[in-house]
């Protein structure tokens, strides 16, 4: 008889034991839960379809807001679908898998992670169903692969294009239509202006006659106080810094700016030193070449024609005193991610060494100025010829109003972002996933065997896009989708869902869109976590470690007590 012998830890096959010749070979360590099959699909598709379900009440612009207590206390109010899932703390391995769909389509272009959530979360369901119809999960995985492929294709056929360099006006309709479903909505019409603005502002074209921009040339600032119509943009950098010195002027116009990453301040040694005084006039000299290599430094700041000078690191006292003697305003303490952005709106560049600083390293702003904002001192560099980078500063009510409209406005600044890359969009609504669905049904019909259901499934799971939105709306989502149907069958291409005014209308008309680049994106995503929950069939999760137990006696050397009871960790 061969036995084999697994180190204990190791993973195993199955929770039980096998018998052989009377003897039990234990293949799992005891207390490892493993499930496999059918079991294991139906748990994971439950697990994945419940958190869609928890998110489905939030989108659209009638959707719900969720309030969220993490361990802390903290409270967060957001309809944000990536918010939401982070939140949320989900346990289950596949449920965290949505989660990942969520950060994904986040990451890659900021907007529609609610819909790849509950896309997502439809597939498996339609899957499940195939699956009780003992439908292998390859031949539904292959089926989806075709109907992703032809959405795609789908997508693209339909999109509208546009020419940036003529016309923007799509652009504000995405932002605002981006801002409609958020807590921020009664403010999108200002807001979208202000979000268009500001990526135009940090958009560069490219050789190939393309644009690229990137969000984080937007900095995002918040003071709680006033209200979200005070929020503005600035073309410059806010700096949630105060000026160092009381003798420095509040205000600098025509300002030549030097971005420094050095300390300015005298090196301390890396090994401690030890001097020995024996004359007091030693001690006198040893504190003036102190003072004179702190001057030497202001000096060669002077000679570049600098007034202002922003300092990554710390700034010595003493050199404080320097520069206000020499009108030279200062700034100590920048974070890294502000003095790159300050490079790019100021044109200047960052020196690491004071010796290396020039004329030709300087930035400009027509205007630095320490502005008293709420219960805080901000310092405010604007009026720059040719801004890289721009500030949003956003006023609210309350904070947790501040933190979602941040959210929001990063959504929007993505979906602007989207299309001045990829200047193609779709109406919304439900119109483009309406539309997908209408044809991807006539194109399986061109496909044999059970892949065909695979696709039609596929198709279904598009159209709950439209339903979600009815419900939120309160309608009623089987005489909505009937209608949609019919119009998207007789050739209306974009006839969606007008939430507010709960009737199927023509969405381009209605000035709602979305970008292709988020569309296709959340096909994607829908499909390839889809796939990957289908093709596991079985589960294996080991125990989890627990303390061991007291040994007799207590704790050792006397000390008393035994282990605290603190349970699994």
């Amino acid at each position: 008889m061969l036995l084999f012998a697994l180190k204990e830890g190791l993973l195993n096959l199955s929770s039980t034991s096998t018998q052989a010749s009377g003897v039990p070979i234990l293949v799992l360590k005891e207390g490892t839960n493993s499930s496999r099959g059918r079991e294991a699909q139906h748990n994971n598709i439950t697990a994945a379809k419940v958190v869609a379900e928890s998110v489905k009440s939030a989108f659209g612009p009638k959707g719900m807001d969720k309030l969220l207590v993490d361990n802390f206390g903290d409270v967060t109010i957001t309809s944000d679908g990536r918010t939401i899932l982070d939140e949320m703390d989900i346990q289950h391995p596949v449920a965290k898998m949505l989660v990942e769909v969520a950060k994904t389509q986040d990451n890659e272009v900021g907007d529609g992670t609610t819909s790849a959530v509950i896309i997502t979360g439809e597939l498996l369901g339609h899957a499940e169903e195939l699956l009780n119809k003992n439908i292998h999960p390859t031949v539904i995985v292959d089926g989806y692969r075709k109907a992703s492929e032809k959405a795609l294709e789908i997508l693209d056929k339909i999109a509208l294009s546009f020419d940036i360099s003529k016309s923007q006006e799509y652009l504000k309709k995405a932002a605002i239509t981006s801002l409609s479903s958020k807590l921020v909505a009664e403010y999108k019409e200002y807001l979208g202006d202000m979000v268009v603005k500001a990526i135009l502002e940090v958009a560069e074209k490219q050789k190939d006659g393309t644009y690229k921009a990137d969000v984080d040339d937007v900095k995002v600032e918040k003071k709680t106080g006033e209200s979200l119509s005070s929020t503005k943009l600035v073309n410059g950098i806010i700096l949630d810094k105060e000026i160092v010195h009381s003798g420095m002027s509040k205000r600098v116009e025509n300002a030549k700016i030097a971005l420094i990453d050095a300390s300015l301040e005298n090196d301390k040694p890396e090994m401690d030193s030890k001097i020995n005084i024996e004359d007091p006039n030693q001690l006198a000299l040893f504190l003036k070449q102190e003072e004179d290599m702190l001057r030497d430094m202001v000096e060669k700041i002077s000679a570049t024609g600098a007034n202002v000078v922003i300092c990554q690191k710390g700034i010595d006292d003493m050199v404080q005193h320097f520069l206000a003697k020499k009108n030279i305003v200062a700034i100590r303490r920048a974070k890294k991610s502000d003095m790159e952005k300050l490079a790019r709106a100021i044109g200047g560049k960052i020196a690491s060494n004071i010796n290396d600083l020039s004329p030709k390293d300087l930035g400009y702003a027509a205007l630095v100025e320490e502005h008293r904002i709420g219960d805080d001192k901000m310092t405010f560099i604007e009026g720059c010829k040719n801004p890289k980078a721009v500030t949003i500063l956003i006023r609210g009510g309350t904070e947790r109003l501040n933190n979602e409209a941040e959210r929001s406005i990063h959504d929007a600044l993505c979906v602007v972002r989207d299309l001045v890359q990829d200047p193609k969009l779709v109406a919304g609504g439900g119109a483009s996933e309406m539309e997908m669905a209408i044809n991807l049904k006539k194109y399986a019909q061109t496909i044999r065997g059970r892949e065909q259901l695979a696709i039609i499934a596929f198709a279904e799971a598009l159209e709950t896009v439209a339903t979600a939105l009815s419900e939120n709306a309160g309608l009623d989502a089987i005489d909505i989708l009937a209608e949609l149907r019919t119009r998207h069958e007789k050739g209306d291409t974009w006839a969606g869902i007008e939430a507010n005014s709960g009737k199927i209308q023509d969405m381009t008309k209605m000035n709602v869109y979305d970008p292709v680049a988020v569309k296709r994106q959340i096909i994607k995503s829908a499909y390839e976590a889809a796939s990957l929950i289908l093709k596991i069939d079985n589960v294996i999760a080991s125990d989890k470690n627990k303390m061991p137990p007291a040994p007799p006696g207590g704790m050792p050397g006397g000390m008393g007590g035994g282990y605290p009871d603190i349970g699994e960790y």
